[in-house]
């Protein structure tokens, strides 16, 4: 019998109902998965991020196989692997002569490109099928974002709480606010008791994954081992059971907290499970307002949740495929400095630097306050390339697919934009990062120490991000109080802030140690 369709699944498509199989046929159609060289290295991804989603898609392709529907499985150390997508597709097309080539909505411009070629490349019809595993299409983002001045998160966030019906009281917010976003930026005191994320051990298809990335990718950043990611469906259900039995009900209050050695503090640890397609969003919002409903967790917890998936993250992919492939270009403050090597190493005297990048090391994971306003706000106060700090993000998160990690970087962390996403920098002293932690207590650098070789380096250069780009910034309403600050100081406070601002961004240039 002729065959009707090849399904191709990629490695964030690891979902039983993908819009691509909701007709699949076991007699008429056969699913293609493929690990490909290409999609490891384009970026170099971190060794754990490599392992998870290659787990996941093998123990995918096992529980299809176990319903008894057909499927190709290419594995990376094949002899016959191309090492492409476009290569393997070609493959799969001459071996099994489909009527048609079907797939989900890729997560990646660069990855829709290639497949928007793949009929006329190959002489077989294709049919690309929305993601529907996301509430808001994109053509509801679209008709949503047209005529409109300003994209803010919090108006579309509304919008979405109104379709979906969560946390609402008829026309009315629970709680009688939108948001409680002001009740959820409390530090954590050091002698709380701080709950683990849940770990999984490894099985048979698990350590084959590990000993392949030990042997192709040994030179990739991070940390392999130990690996304890969830990588089945079941798996990363069990995770999220133990982050709201545990976690969530002070999920709220500590969510931009960190605290030195400790990791996940009070977050859910789920995204990555989410974003390969392990977990949907809306179970997962439906499961905390039960929560809320049930008195288990305060309305703060609640919301904060409810809003990162259905308004934060629905709205970045909106505008990532609005805006692409040109937002990747956007460097609104022309910042062209390398991104400083200790990125990688950790090797550096500033503590809160080194506790971010030493857990994204070991885990593949930072909290988001730690991109934002540690490893983030460095960058854009030392005005390093955006497209630099873009690619790093992408290599060495587990949770980073270019969708949701593109407008994070480029639009709210490095304000590259101009302003699409926020209505300011987040651009901090070292004050933010003191007031939210307990690293500057214990780092060599003084926080309250404005100038000198003993100073934050965060406050100078602070202050230099300010001075270099008031032509783009002053007229920023939010930003007036720093620039009526900046020129009531005194030209001699001024002129030390931009000296000692220089010598660490020589520093940066490997004249020292920063």
């Amino acid at each position: 019998m002729p065959l009707r369709n090849l399904v191709l699944i990629m490695a964030d498509q690891v979902s039983a109902d993908i819009s691509s199989l909701r007709d699949f046929d076991p007699a008429l159609d056969r699913i293609l998965m493929v690990e490909v060289q290409e999609e490891a290295t384009h970026i170099r991804h971190h060794k754990k991020k490599v392992a998870f989603l290659l787990s996941a898609m093998r123990h995918f392709a096992d529980q299809l196989g176990q319903r008894g529907w057909s499927v190709s499985y290419v594995k990376m150390d094949d002899p016959d692997n191309t090492g492409t997508f476009s290569g393997e597709v070609q493959r799969a097309i001459k071996a099994w002569q489909p009527e048609k080539l079907l797939l989900c909505h890729p997560g990646e411009w660069r990855v829709l490109e290639m497949a928007r070629r793949w009929e006329a490349d190959f002489g077989v019809a294709v049919e690309i099928r929305p993601d529907d595993r996301f509430i808001i299409s994109l053509e509801e983002f679209e008709n949503w974002a047209y005529g409109r001045k300003q994209l803010r998160m919090e108006y579309f966030y509304r919008e979405v709480r109104r379709k979906t019906g969560l946390l609402m009281d008829g026309s009315q917010p629970v709680g009688g606010k939108w948001n409680f976003d002001a009740d959820n930026r409390k530090p954590v005191p050091s002698n709380l008791f701080q709950p683990q994320p849940a770990r999984f051990e490894s099985d048979t298809v698990t350590t084959d994954v590990l000993d392949l990335v030990k042997e192709r990718f040994s030179s990739h950043f991070g940390d392999l081992e130990p690996f304890w990611f969830a990588v089945t469906r079941d798996q990363a259900l069990l995770a999220f059971d133990r982050f709201v039995e545990t976690t969530l009900p002070q999920f709220g209050d500590y969510q931009d907290a960190m605290l030195r050695g400790e990791k996940f503090l009070y977050h859910s640890i789920i995204s990555a499970y989410l974003n390969a397609g392990l977990l949907y969003p809306l179970e997962l919002c439906r499961r905390v307002e039960e929560a809320f409903e049930a008195g288990h967790v305060p309305i703060n917890a609640a919301e904060g949740f409810i809003r990162q998936i259905i308004g934060w993250r629905e709205y970045v992919r909106g505008i990532y495929w609005l805006k692409m492939p040109e937002y990747l270009q956007q460097n609104h403050f022309a910042a062209k400095r390398a991104l400083p090597d200790f990125y990688w190493s950790a090797d550096t005297d500033m503590l809160c630097m080194k506790e971010a990048i030493t857990q994204t090391r070991e885990e593949a994971y930072a909290h988001h306050i730690q991109r934002l306003m540690v490893t983030g706000n460095f960058a854009l106060l030392a005005g390093v390339d955006p497209r630099e700090v873009h690619e790093w993000y992408m290599a060495v998160y587990a949770d980073a697919f270019e969708w949701v990690e593109l407008p994070n970087t480029l639009g709210m962390s490095q304000f590259a934009d101009g302003g699409l996403l926020g209505s300011k920098p987040y651009a901090a002293s070292g004050s933010y990062i003191d007031k939210m932690s307990d690293y500057c207590g214990a780092c060599r650098y003084r926080v309250k120490q404005k100038t000198g070789e003993d100073a934050c380096p965060f406050n100078s250069l602070y202050w230099h991000f300010v001075a270099r780009n008031s032509e783009k910034l002053k007229s920023n309403h939010r930003m007036q109080m720093v620039y009526c600050t900046w020129e009531k100081m005194p030209a001699e406070r001024r002129r030390d802030y931009l000296e000692q601002a220089e010598k660490n961004l020589e520093k940066l240039c490997g004249k020292g140690r920063l």
